[in-house]
Formats: structure tokens, C-alpha cells, sequence
């Protein structure tokens, strides 16, 4: 093989400070597990000829399995899997190619693309592996580095839209695709473990700022969670709570659960988006069945169930506002009232959403 361009780690944070695109060229099962935001799977190899080959090296050699490889892949579309490559690299000509340790599949991967085109396309040294762990590792040292301050706050008291209007921020709901409590589903799943972590460190390497504003969080959000380093430095950094009345606080509810909840759903797919909204709000609300208790679980159910009907038949969704305000009063604030008691010795600012910009004006920059 020629010797062809390598990155090394020293460049691997411009890598994704620049949202550098990248081929990823592991298997799709491989893929899947977890991979990189600025990455594109464009695989050497399927997911049943990498366990062909797999099982090869493990019985007769390295050799015999790289034999075996070049065997499946001349039978199998080499040429397509080049033309593949070679579209990407011309559409991004900066980019860079990797497979899982940095060994043959990206270098036999890179070394086609040169036959074909005469592009030197680089090559990752260690691969994905070395990218995951330098990650890992950037989100120990960014999180060692840096002053948190918790943005906290009762339910539907607009944290989240407070943190859009700032820029030093890691929005932990947002890379985690999910608003942190039994409703906080999107229409969308959940990205993985594994793709949650790498989104997180990409985020504190763009943002490296000496102090960085996080919402209010609990070790996880939805089914994923956040990391042990960025739990131990945000659990004792200073607290501002937001405050906003009840009714404020139903109408940012009432956006972001029911009409542009209703609106996603309908919006990603039109014939069973109602169908898939109501199914959101009744599965929603039986995860809490146990913490309401039976008698309160069943009283919601009918107004729930009445909101949707009066909803679906009538485009009303006023029915919903009792059945927020309820979950707010009875079920949401009893649980907030008990955990911000253990934190207010860190509370060390309250107000509004203008009155808290207003303080962090000279604080955060």
C-alpha cells in the first residue's frame, strides 16, 4: 500500500470544533451502537461479512481473514462502494475517513479511493476508538476546567427557553432529545449511551468558556445518562431559580406538550399523528400511575382522555389546561418543593426570565 496521510490526535479537536465530515466506514450493526454526529456510514463491509471475517481471524489468522475479506468485497460491489467514497469526498473534500481501530478496513478503504481517483484522502490513526476515548477524555478535562451555574426552576417555568436566549450553555435536553420527565418524550427516539456522550463533549469542545450555564438535572435524562464528572461538578455549583407564575407556567406547558407536541406528531405523519399524540399522553401519564396513586390516575384518565376527544373532534384544546394545571399543583411542585429544599443553600439568585439575563449580563461571558 502507499504511504498515505494520516490524522494524528493532536488535530482530533478540530476534527469536531469544525464539524469536520467524516466516513465511517465500520459495519452498520457497528455503527448503530455509536458514532459521531459529523460522521456518514458508508461501510467497507455488511454486517454478516464482518462476522464472516471476524470468525475467520479467530480460527485461522489475520491473513486468512484478510484474504477472506478481499474474497467478499471483490464479490460484492467493490466498485459501488468506491463510487460511494469518492461522491462523499467530492462533496466534502476537507473531510477524513476512519474505521474502528484505524487499521484495514479504513487503510484498504483509503488506498482504493487513491487507485481510483488519485485523492489522498486522510486517515484517522486509531480510529474510532481513539476518537471515542479522546471524547471521554475532553469531557473530564473541559468539565475539571470550567465554573458551572445551574439554571433550576418548577416545571413549565421556561428553564429551557431561558437557556435558548443564551450562549454559554450546554443544553443537556437537547442532546439528549427529551425534556427530563415522564412527558419528555419527543417525537423522535432517544439517541444512545454512547452517541448521548460523544454529542455532550463535541458541545463543551465548541464551547470552551471559562463558565458554562446547565439546567437543573437529575443523573439522567429519559434513558440516558449523564456522565458521573458532569454530575459530581454541577451537583455543589451555584443556583439561580427561575421563577414565573402558575399561569405562565401552563401556558409554556401547554406549547410544548400539547400543540407543538400535536404538531410534530401530525407534521411526522399526517394520517396517524393524532392517533400518535394521544397515545403519547395516555402512555405518559400511566409511567406516574403509581406515584399519583389509583384514584388520582383514574380521574386524570378521563380528563385526559376527554381533552383528546374534545381536541380531536373540535381542534380544542382547552380541555388540556386542567389537566396541566393538576399535574403541576398536585404531582410536579410536591417533588420539586422536597429536592429544592436540600439546594438552597447553592440558590444564589431568583427571578424572572429578564431579571435572571439581566444578573448573568456581566457574569457569563
Amino acid at each position: 500500500m502507499s504511504e498515505l496521510t494520516q490524522i494524528a490526535a493532536a488535530d482530533f479537536s478540530r476534527l469536531f470544533a469544525e464539524n469536520i465530515p467524516l466516513i465511517d466506514t465500520r459495519a452498520p450493526v457497528e455503527f448503530t451502537q455509536g458514532a459521531f454526529p459529523n460522521a456518514d456510514s458508508l461501510p467497507l463491509m455488511s454486517d454478516d461479512q464482518r462476522t464472516l471475517v471476524g470468525t475467520c481471524y479467530k480460527n485461522h489468522g489475520q491473513q486468512a481473514a484478510i484474504n477472506l475479506g478481499h474474497k467478499l468485497l471483490q464479490e460484492s460491489g467493490k466498485q459501488q462502494r468506491v463510487d460511494g467514497w469518492i461522491k462523499f469526498i467530492k462533496k466534502h473534500p476537507n473531510g477524513a475517513i476512519y474505521c474502528f481501530r484505524g487499521g484495514l478496513r479504513s487503510q484498504i478503504s483509503q488506498q482504493w479511493i487513491f487507485d481510483k481517483s488519485g485523492i489522498d484522502y486522510p486517515r484517522i490513526t486509531g480510529g474510532y476508538k481513539a476518537l471515542r476515548r479522546f471524547l471521554l477524555d475532553e469531557t473530564d478535562r473541559i468539565m475539571g476546567q470550567i465554573t458551572p451555574i445551574i439554571i433550576g426552576g418548577q416545571t413549565g417555568c421556561g428553564k429551557t427557553l431561558l437557556l435558548d436566549k443564551l450562549q454559554n450553555k450546554i443544553d443537556l435536553e437537547a442532546l439528549a432529545n427529551h425534556r427530563g420527565s415522564a412527558f419528555g418524550n419527543t417525537t423522535t427516539k432517544q439517541p444512545t449511551q454512547i452517541n448521548f456522550e460523544n454529542s455532550l463533549a463535541i458541545a463543551l469542545i465548541k464551547q470552551q468558556k471559562s463558565v458554562l450555564l446547565f439546567e437543573d438535572e437529575g443523573a439522567n435524562v429519559g434513558t440516558v445518562h449523564i456522565p458521573k464528572c458532569v454530575q459530581a461538578k454541577t451537583a455543589g455549583a451555584k443556583l439561580i431559580l427561575l421563577e414565573a407564575t402558575l399561569e405562565q407556567r401552563l401556558e409554556v406547558s401547554m406549547d410544548a406538550y400539547v400543540v407543538n407536541m400535536q404538531k410534530d406528531f401530525k407534521a411526522q405523519d399526517g394520517e396517524n399523528g393524532f392517533d400518535n399524540f394521544a397515545n403519547y399522553w395516555l402512555e405518559s401519564l400511566q409511567k406516574i400511575q403509581k406515584r399519583l396513586g389509583l384514584e388520582r390516575y383514574k380521574s386524570l384518565l378521563i380528563m385526559v382522555n376527554d381533552a383528546l376527544t374534545r381536541y380531536q373532534k373540535q381542534g380544542d384544546n382547552s380541555g388540556f389546561y386542567p389537566v396541566i394545571e393538576t399535574l403541576l399543583i398536585d404531582y410536579y411542585d410536591p417533588m420539586y418543593d422536597y429536592q429544592i429544599q436540600k439546594k438552597m443553600d447553592r440558590v444564589v439568585f431568583k427571578g424572572d426570565s429578564d431579571a435572571i439575563l439581566h444578573y448573568l449580563k456581566d457574569k457569563v461571558k
